[in-house]
């Protein structure tokens, strides 16, 4: 694939604004987990990993449906004082009993929701759950990639205290799709963690710890490029937005580019270690015989090949990287009735005798019009008052859609 269309692509299928990781890295970072699982596991997750790379962006997308959702894809370290990690106790009940469940909340929730998801994923192993093991393995990949983004570990989460508004995007969406291809993708195997409490506080930790260069690049970089160079405009819905330009992007890549790509590169090994320890804590269970049908040779040559592609970086020269394609609607039912409220079909014969069908209310539509009454009016001349009847005259009725 050539260059120039790859990022055209990357362009049009990832958002410009978007929480977390861009949903291109999201994607990316839980494919390349199931890459990096031990064989006991690799067969379930291959199979499902066109669901699971899918799902990985659920978390974002359900932001404006749920408002619980947001707070968990961050945690604000610097508002705990200058010794946040000192501070900070690390499991929720002392940390709730030291700051109140509020305070945390507002301030971000994120290591605490990755070991959630991981203990409702050890439980949906247990139980035998597929459905349950697919979803929460997409979503738990999503929280532990946002945990390895720096810019979820302070106040100043996007720029806007330090006059570097749109960082954020920049560092965790523009950089991925403009340069990914450059990157080397070859995360390391997950590992069983005897301690994910501890591994998840260490991963907020490293993070917090390359904020300092995420902002300082930025203002070296601000200084070869002019306000018309370093941003571009756009006017939209009566509203102008800035964003940063493609050049000053390039720029800032050289700087701060193999940070991004180290975090990134590190994010799906956690990923599969979170995934790998919950099987292990659910004891093992077989994860082949959850399947319709066990892998066969075909299946497994195709999964082996694909190895041998990413060991090489090269999921995106030959169009394997999930991220890359479009990602098919997914199904939902049919908003109407059950099959047992709806009216009886009728025959042609029985049609033609019955009378209209009044057609039943909708909620919220303005109610139906009424036909005007006879009114007596009341008319005064000049030899004295005499009374008349007057019928207003009947105006057609409209069609109700449902208009208010």
């Amino acid at each position: 694939m050539k260059k120039p269309l790859l990022l055209l692509a990357l362009v049009l299928l990832c958002p410009l604004l978007s929480p977390g990781w861009g949903f291109f890295a999201h994607r990316t970072i839980n494919q390349i987990a199931i890459y990096t699982l031990p064989k006991a596991m690799q067969g379930f997750y291959y199979r499902h990993m066109p669901a699971i790379v899918r799902l990985s962006t659920a978390p974002d997308e359900r932001r404006e449906e749920d408002p619980t959702e947001a707070n968990k894809h961050f945690i604000d370290m610097d508002h705990y004082g200058d010794d946040p990690f000192g501070m900070m106790p690390k499991t929720w009940e002392k940390a709730t009993a030291k700051y109140s469940a509020d305070t945390l909340r507002k301030y971000g929730t994120v290591p605490w929701v990755i070991i959630d998801v991981k203990e409702k994923l050890t439980e949906a192993f247990r139980q035998r759950d597929s459905t349950a093991i697919v979803r929460l393995s997409a979503e738990l990949g999503h929280y532990v990639a946002d945990a390895y983004v720096p810019l979820h570990t302070t106040i100043n989460y996007d720029g806007q205290l330090t006059n570097q508004q749109g960082l954020h995007s920049l560092w965790e969406s523009k950089l991925p799709e403009r340069h990914m291809s450059e990157w080397k993708l070859d995360s390391e195997k997950g590992e069983y963690l005897k301690d994910p409490q501890r591994s998840v506080w260490q991963v907020i930790q490293e993070s917090y710890g390359f904020l300092g260069a995420t902002f300082d690049m930025e203002e070296k970089v601000t200084r070869t490029f002019t306000p018309e160079t370093k941003y571009v405009f756009s006017h939209k819905y009566g509203k102008t937005r800035r964003a940063y330009s493609d050049a000053f992007a390039d720029a800032y890549n050289k700087e701060v580019g193999a940070q991004v790509a180290f975090r990134l590169k590190l994010a799906p090994t956690m990923v599969s270690s979170l995934w790998l320890t919950a099987w292990q804590d659910a004891g093992k269970p077989d994860l082949d015989a959850l399947l319709a049908s066990r892998p066969g040779k075909a299946e497994k040559e195709k999964l082996e090949a694909e190895l041998k592609v990413w060991s090489k970086n090269e999921l995106i020269p030959q169009d394997m990287l999930l991220a890359l394609h479009k990602q098919a609607a997914v199904e939902r039912p049919d908003l109407i009735n059950s099959a047992k409220d709806m009216a009886p079909i009728l025959t042609e014969e029985a049609a033609v005798a019955a009378p209209p069908a009044v057609p039943a209310p909708v909620a919220g539509a303005p109610a139906p019009a009424v036909a005007p009454e006879k009114v007596k009016v009341k008319s005064k001349t000049s030899e004295g008052t005499e009374k008349r009847k007057e019928k207003k005259k009947k105006e057609p009725k409209k069609a109700d859609d449902g208009w208010g």
